[in-house]
């Protein structure tokens, strides 16, 4: 095992490099001027040289690319043009909140996912089983910023249940202020027993989570029924019907642990996926997350908030599949590392 992760981590740190490298190079050739952006349109010749000199923007790539990643290992992620403030400040700021929505969106899917996907096994070609697959398909097909929008509509427009945006009511920062302690507002409101900002926050949270658990949902439905349609197929599974056991004991804990691997196999990497698909939900219900915040980067031609967007997202999908890899060698012994 120390092997394997050793290995593992080796592999993860030349993704981290080589995904650093291909952002930091597509950054610079981006016809523009951060320099200028910096110090305003209405800056002199002088200003502009002075802050080019400044950030380094006057060196070779080479040797700029070096020093960034000297910066990033001392904990120095640069200065948003923007916002004139720390990248790495801004970013923490930023990370509760779409860590809570993917969270609460992953949750859904593994939830509902593994459930109908059981459910579809156990009654295959029946009409629950047609209707699983074509929620399937449909989760897996439709964009999220589409789904985002038409709920939004359907929901907050016509019906009038839920607030379409933001992450709680704004009156609430002044009659009932969460104290934040984890960023994760939903949390933070239980662990001060704030009921009416939990009520909020709950809330706003439900149609951004379903928005985003839409496609691992999807994914995850397919792959449970497919597990388990093999998995009842077993002679063990035939064995305990003969012996009379349970079908509800067979199906939910025999032959569903022999289906889970492949399951969460896939819901780690749906996981990653969905860290990055959030920025699209996040723009959409204007959820103050890493989505929103890259966003406005791209738009400002803010390269040092791009970058670090994505050297977060790089590090997440590294740790989600290696997290995901300890998983599965611990569920199914068969592919356990020696």
């Amino acid at each position: 095992m120390p092997r394997f992760l050793l290995r593992r981590l080796r592999g993860s740190l030349l993704v981290l490099l080589g995904v650093s490298a291909i952002t930091f190079l597509l950054a610079r050739v981006i016809p523009s001027n951060p320099a200028l952006t910096y110090v305003g349109a209405k800056a002199t010749p002088e200003e502009v040289e002075r802050v080019t000199h400044a950030l380094g923007l006057d060196q070779p790539l080479p040797v700029q690319y070096l020093s960034y990643l000297r910066n990033v290992l001392t904990g120095d992620w640069g200065t948003s043009i923007a916002t004139k403030q720390p990248v790495l400040g801004e970013l923490g700021d930023r990370l509760p909140a779409t860590l809570e929505l993917v969270g609460a969106a992953m949750a859904v899917a593994l939830v509902l996912g593994v459930t109908l996907g059981c459910i579809a096994a156990v009654r295959p070609g029946r009409l629950i089983d047609q209707a699983v697959r074509l929620l399937s398909i449909a989760g897996v097909s439709v964009p999220a910023f589409w789904l985002g929008l038409l709920l939004q509509l359907l929901v907050f427009g016509r019906l009038g249940l839920l607030p379409p945006t933001g992450r709680i009511d704004s009156d609430l920062e002044f009659t009932a202020p969460i104290h934040s302690i984890t960023g994760l507002n939903t949390v933070d409101a239980l662990l001060t027993g704030n009921g009416a900002a939990l009520a909020s926050a709950v809330a706003h949270l439900i149609l951004p989570a379903l928005t985003l658990a839409a496609y691992p949902l999807g994914v995850v439905a397919r792959m449970t029924r497919t597990s388990m349609l093999e998995a009842l197929q077993q002679d063990h599974i035939r064995v305990g019907r003969a012996y009379g056991v349970p079908e509800r004991t067979l199906v939910w804990r025999v032959a569903l642990r022999n289906a889970l691997p492949p399951t969460v196999t896939v819901l780690g990497l749906t996981a990653a996926y969905a860290l990055t698909g959030a920025f699209f939900v996040e723009v959409v219900f204007d959820w103050p997350g890493l989505g929103q915040y890259a966003a406005s980067g791209l738009l400002s031609l803010d390269y040092p908030a791009v970058m670090g967007v994505t050297l977060i997202g790089a590090i997440a999908y590294v740790l989600v599949n290696l997290a995901v890899d300890l998983v599965h060698a611990r569920l199914d012994p068969r592919v356990r590392p020696a």
